[in-house]
């Protein structure tokens, strides 16, 4: 091994990769910027503050710091949340976490947790009614952590669909207020999209977008899994008094500067922290408005 390769691992080991806390480009950032400029926002309740955990005990995404300055952004330009970034587990603690309306999972995957204790604060803190947000490997957690695989809705199972296709984006719902910025019932989009596994149901879940297995691309892709070719890309739910907000997209650096994937994720944030009231039973209700 280099010296250079060395000085890597010995500094993702020490907690802090370089990815995480490297600075978006310049031009990048005006890319992002322009994005979340052409976004609105209601006016929240009250004052929110929303706690983005970006740790990472498995793989590490690459766009991590864009999701976190698309989320910077949307702090300052937006007034809906202030953002606070962390990457230590450290904060996922009673007292800590009460100074907060929101947990937003940034790319996190295989987070491991101190104790049951330590579990316990995070499926309290939103079962109380404080919201989850999860961007794309944030269903990469929780595999021998039941209660918060439920929570969130689902566990990574691969993603036959790689980063570097582009695949057919169906709106399951396209007048629910959370899709509204497509303006469609499909799109087409570059990025690696999840399949999903585990406590997944629309028993549960409201899909908001979800893989067009129409697309032929999309629908002939190798190494499916679910019989039931029911592929969620997007969802939100309840979990107690709590809001859960999950979406598979971001794996892509660009889809942090996609106008429309930046305004869903916005709207996805107010429903979570309660300032956006939007209809949430899940999909497969009979009385549920299409």
């Amino acid at each position: 091994m280099n010296y250079i390769g060395l000085f890597l691992m010995l500094f993702c080991v020490s907690g802090v990769c370089l990815e995480a806390v490297a600075q978006v480009s310049d031009k990048d950032s005006a890319r992002i910027a322009e994005a979340v400029s052409s976004v609105g926002a209601i006016e929240p309740a009250a004052p929110r503050k929303l706690l983005v955990l970006y740790r990472c005990d498995g793989f590490r995404h690459s766009s991590i710091p864009y999701a976190n300055r698309m989320l910077e952004l949307a702090s300052e330009k937006t007034g809906a949340f202030d953002a606070v970034f962390s990457d230590g587990m450290d904060i996922v603690d009673k007292e800590r976490l009460k100074n907060f309306d929101g947990v937003l999972l940034n790319n996190t995957t295989r987070l491991k947790f101190e104790n049951q204790a330590q579990r316990d604060v995070l499926l309290d803190f939103v079962r109380a009614g404080k919201g989850l947000i999860g961007i794309h490997a944030a269903t990469d957690n929780f595999y021998d952590f039941p209660e918060a695989a439920e929570m969130i809705g689902g566990l990574f199972d691969g993603h036959p669909w790689g980063a570097g296709g582009t695949w057919g984006m169906k709106i399951d719902e396209p007048n629910h207020p959370l899709v509204a910025a497509f303006n469609d019932s499909t799109f087409e989009i570059r990025d690696e999209i999840y399949q999903i596994k585990g406590p997944y149901s629309r028993d549960t879940h409201r899909v908001l977008i979800s893989l067009n297995m129409e697309h032929p691309k999309t629908a002939k892709q190798g190494g499916q899994k679910r019989q039931d070719r029911d592929n969620p890309v997007s969802w939100i739910k309840r979990y107690g008094s709590g809001r859960v907000f999950y979406c598979s997209l971001g794996h892509n650096h660009d889809v942090f500067w996609n106008e429309r994937v930046v305004a869903h994720y916005l709207a996805g944030i107010q429903y979570a922290l309660g300032d956006l009231e939007v209809d949430d039973r899940p999909s497969s209700r009979e009385d549920t408005e299409q």
